[in-house]
């Protein structure tokens, strides 16, 4: 039998959920802790694995300091959901995929701590010339 693939609005939440958590600097282990589960079962959210539940989302939202539409911030939408005309325009999902992941976090908190608005112009037009060499 083949494994079924999770649903894209699973995965998004998950992602949000990992992204809050490591902008937290909290463990799976201390959010599995907070609401009784195992660490693992964290992940099995994370990844979308596992769907989250309506109270569970919410008990989750409290612990993470962040209401529970932070969660749905970006996620996909299935088409008719969006009036035309407003469906242009380019997702935001790449932004939250990227903070999801440890080097985009790490990066972004390094970046918002340096000063100087000239140096962080340099730095971006210096990623933005490194990228367009590819």
């Amino acid at each position: 039998m083949a494994k079924k693939a999770p649903n894209p609005i699973d995965r998004h939440v998950g992602s949000r959920v990992r992204m809050r958590r490591m902008m937290l600097s909290m463990s799976q282990e201390k959010l599995g802790d907070a609401l009784g589960l195992t660490f693992q079962q964290v992940q099995k959210y994370e990844k979308g694995a596992n769907r989250i539940g309506a109270s569970r989302l919410q008990h989750i939202a409290g612990i993470l300091q962040v209401p529970v539409s932070f969660f749905f911030e970006g996620s996909p939408t299935h088409e008719g959901d969006v009036p035309v005309g407003l469906n242009e325009a380019p997702s935001p999902a790449y932004v939250s995929d990227f903070l999801a992941t440890s080097d985009g976090l790490a990066l972004t908190k390094a970046f918002v701590r340096i000063k100087d608005a000239k140096l962080r112009r340099r730095i971006v037009d210096l990623v933005e010339q490194i990228a367009s060499e590819d």
